[in-house]
């Protein structure tokens, strides 16, 4: 496991905005977060609010100046949406545009034509990872559970053995792979290579996403089984259907951002040469903003123009893309303006000390974080935003490839136990027509699964490169 090096991170650190000591900055931590919980839990405010307030509740149990807090927390919302707040109107874009072309239909049609029988939990698995790519988890719930309940009904399948495949594939993408908002600002925030976090997320999605999907839906199917919701089996409107993208030009472009990213990864690998031209090529054209866009502009023709849509409906498409992003930008940028917050105020010092101390691995010592905020606040993205703010110092000394991985430790532990504080625990209680017992039963040991076997496939992947 990577050492940590107090000495190097105090040479580079600026001057804290507060002179409290490690117990002061403990308890103003502890405070500024359950501030969070509190407001998102208690009161139902909104997570920006909640994240907004509670950072200004972090400086001020640390005895920071005010103006110095509110500085503290602009500089650090300003930086997170400039770094990825495009990115994240880029993978809305695409999504909508694969949605509304009908793309996503013919990958989800033609995949289900070639499964049957036993493989049809796999064939869920892989529907939901490839349309998981560049849709956000609750799209992708949209898009897919009525899919999930139009096959679990016509071909006689247990729910749970359909639905579980399907709800890994994307979270484990919501969780793990960039360009999800969660990963991208875990990256952001920790300096980590985007293109080795993505290839090291692959490693890890894929056992993870085969035992929490096909392998765990077995018993789940056991522990509960219900029928098929009748109100939620009508088959969707769906225009233009003899004028759907092929399979092929859909899935490539789908693709195309992950192609781009790992290209560039692979060439940083093997040229190594910040002055070398092919590496300063790939590092624009792998660059995660070059890459989405040239997805997004290629979506327009393979599948906006492929179904059909004129210049002002792909216009429309994109301008209805944008707004339900709103809240996650919020989200996302107040979550950056607490982490500069904390940053601000001394307390990656404090991790490190603690780190030290005690001796916790620095990869565990994130995945425990991550868990505890998400069992907090129910969101994977506020821990995941809030963890990687505080254990971004750890990072320091870090190499390349232990950058990516503790990444993917933040990722892994903010998945942990969805319960009744997640909006996503109540979506997949409603659409697949459960009781509360039954969605802890099926959703949130899922959840589990994927949190602590992506964690200790994480931990042991730190062991061998």
């Amino acid at each position: 496991m990577t050492s940590l090096s107090v000495e190097t991170l105090a040479a580079d650190a600026v001057e804290p905005i507060t002179s409290a000591g490690n117990a002061q900055l403990g308890i103003a931590v502890l405070a500024g977060i359950a501030v969070i919980v509190l407001l998102i839990t208690k009161f139902k405010l909104h997570a920006f609010l909640a994240l907004t307030i509670g950072s200004l509740a972090l400086g001020a149990f640390a005895g920071a100046p005010l103006d110095k807090a509110i500085a503290s927390f602009t500089t650090g919302l300003g930086s997170t949406v400039a770094g990825v707040g495009v990115l994240i109107a880029l993978g809305a874009i695409l999504g909508k545009l694969l949605a509304d072309s009908g793309g996503a239909d013919q990958i989800v049609d033609t995949i289900l034509a070639k499964a049957s029988g036993r493989t049809m939990p796999w064939a869920m698995v892989l529907i939901a990872s490839v349309i998981g790519l560049p849709l956000f988890f609750e799209v992708g719930i949209v898009l897919l559970i009525p899919v999930v309940l139009m096959v679990a009904k016509r071909g006689n399948y247990s729910l749970m053995r359909i639905g579980i495949p399907a709800l890994a594939g994307l979270s484990v993408m919501h969780g793990l792979i960039p360009p999800h908002p969660g990963p991208l600002v875990a990256i952001d925030a920790i300096k980590a290579n985007l293109g080795v976090t993505l290839a090291l997320g692959i490693v890890v999605a894929i056992p993870t996403v085969i035992i929490a999907g096909p392998l765990f839906s077995k018993y789940a199917a056991r522990w509960v089984d219900v029928p098929v919701p009748e109100r939620m089996t009508q088959q969707r409107p769906s225009e233009d259907l003899d004028k759907r993208p092929g399979f092929g030009i859909t899935l490539a472009t789908v693709l195309l951002p992950v192609v781009l990213m790992l290209a560039k990864a692979l060439v940083d690998i093997v040229i190594d040469d910040p002055e070398n031209s092919v590496q300063r090529v790939f590092d624009v054209i792998g660059s995660s903003m070059f890459a989405l866009l040239a997805a997004v502009i290629v979506g327009i023709f393979t599948l906006g123009r492929a179904a059909g849509f004129t210049k002002e409906r792909i216009s429309s498409t994109v301008e209805t893309s944008l707004a339900p992003i709103a809240g996650i930008l919020l989200i996302v940028g107040a979550g950056g303006g607490f982490k500069q917050t904390l940053i601000d105020s001394g307390v990656g010092q404090m991790i490190l000390d603690f780190s030290k101390d005690w001796s916790i691995p620095a990869l565990l010592l994130a995945w425990l974080i991550a868990v505890a905020i998400r069992l907090a606040t129910g969101s994977a993205t506020v821990a995941t935003i809030s963890a990687a703010g505080l254990v971004a110092p750890l990072a320091a000394d870090m190499s390349t490839t232990h950058a990516a991985l503790l990444v993917l430790a933040i990722g892994a532990g903010s998945l942990f136990f969805s319960h009744v504080n997640d909006a996503g625990f109540w979506l997949v209680k409603e659409y697949f027509g459960l009781n509360v017992g039954q969605t802890i039963k099926t959703w949130s040991v899922m959840e589990t699964i994927i949190s602590v076997v992506a964690g200790a496939l994480v931990l042991l992947l730190s062991l061998i490169i």
